[in-house]
């Protein structure tokens, strides 16, 4: 069993490396939109001492605003999972993971980061950042770590945002602090605290993409579920007062890591754009312990009925978790019934997605920024995942 999770992690380990390369290698007529790295060598300092896990400075990739959109900031922070011990940790010191080193010299900005109008309307004229992840911890850690692991997740986080605000962020009319999967857990976090950098700024909000990492007690591995994210924060030295202090305050402060726990405790608005089937949670999360069920995951048609079954208890959980929570008027929600992992790094995933209402997640996710109307819609047509008008992964062919 223990082979079996490793070359499952192996495997996404390649796929997120390869949905990222394949943002940086993409061709385009237009050069503006590929975007060189920034290395921010000054954090490494003692003072600051904001590190990778290998110790490399942490790095990020920044298109200026221009036109009205000068004084707009958009920030989405990369995933790419968690490590959980020094032997965990390890195998990410030598690629981009865990270290700026290996990170590509610069990256091709599309979808919501693109300056293409026609694919980027509402956020085409901003300035976007590109947060490189290199701390497997969703940017929360803080440890003063005497191995050759550095547990520095919360530190990378500050530096960073400490550089942009003196490049000019400290003057932003309009914010939004984004992430992926891990990084959409870190957006998520990082909200309120991300709010409080921009105290005079007009409208802040936060989007969480494929970052909605469900408990589901009544399902089979919740106890292995809730452990996994208390070694998280165990390892990565999450301090308590990082944490959401109301959640804190009612349950072990492991269990605030889990969204569903912290969600009516954000003050800012956030946007959470998820699918009921996601691909990654159902196969690494427990879900199942069958010999075939990795299997599965990768190819519906060579499910068996039990674990079809299994499939349609994550959906029905997942959206009964989420329509607990949609009685909060600043929460946006769209919820899809495409079986994958994430959205934002290609087409299928902002203005060319499924659609809800008739509204991509780039429209729905705009009329909700700018207050031209509410979004909360969760697919309930969909017993199991579709396929027709859904994109699979476009680097699937990568592994």
């Amino acid at each position: 069993m223990k082979k079996n999770i490793q070359a499952m992690v192996d495997y996404w380990l390649k796929l997120v490396f390869c949905l990222i390369i394949s943002m940086s290698t993409n061709i385009s007529a237009h050069d503006y939109n590929n975007i060189s790295i920034t290395i921010l060598d000054s954090a490494v300092a003692e003072a600051k001492g904001a590190v990778c896990l290998d110790g490399s400075p942490p790095a990020y990739y920044h298109a200026k605003g221009f036109g009205d959109g000068a004084n707009n900031w958009f920030l989405y922070l990369e995933g790419g999972g968690w490590c959980i011990s020094d032997e965990d940790c390890a195998v990410r010191l030598t690629d981009r993971s865990g270290s700026s080193k290996y990170k590509p010299k610069s990256v091709y900005f599309g979808q919501n980061k693109s300056q293409n109008q026609t694919e980027n309307p509402d956020f085409y004229n901003w300035n976007r950042v590109y947060v490189g992840y290199c701390d497997c911890s969703s940017y929360m850690g803080d440890v003063e770590s005497k191995t050759n692991v550095t547990r520095r997740g919360a530190r990378v986080f500050n530096a960073i945002m400490d550089d942009l605000l003196a490049k000019g962020m400290s003057n932003a009319e309009n914010a939004i602090l984004s992430g992926g999967s891990a990084g959409g857990l870190g957006a998520m976090l990082h909200c309120d605290g991300f709010s409080a950098l921009l105290p005079n700024a007009k409208r802040v909000k936060c989007i969480s993409d494929s970052g909605f990492f469900i408990h589901a007690k009544h399902l089979p591995g919740a106890d292995k579920r809730a452990e996994y994210y208390a070694n998280v924060s165990a390892y990565h030295g999450i301090p308590v007062d990082s944490l959401p202090s109301l959640c804190t305050s009612r349950m072990d402060q492991t269990l605030c890591l889990l969204p569903e726990n912290i969600i009516r405790d954000i003050k800012t608005p956030l946007f959470l754009v998820e699918t009921a089937f996601d691909q990654y949670q159902l196969a690494f999360n427990y879900f199942s312990n069958e010999s075939t069920w990795w299997n599965c995951t990768n190819n519906l048609e060579v499910c068996t009925p039990s674990q079809l079954q299994t499939i349609k208890d994550y959906g029905v959980a997942l959206r009964q978790t989420l329509q607990e929570i949609s009685d909060t008027t600043s929460v946006g929600i769209f919820v899809h019934p495409c079986f994958r992992h994430g959205h934002f790094y290609e087409k299928s995933g902002w203005d060319g997605s499924f659609l809800l209402r008739d509204k991509t997640i780039a429209q729905a996710v705009g009329d909700w920024f700018f207050d031209r109307t509410s979004f909360q819609v969760i697919d309930y047509d969909n017993e199991l995942p579709r396929f027709h008008n859904c994109s699979k992964f476009i680097a699937s062919s990568c592994i």
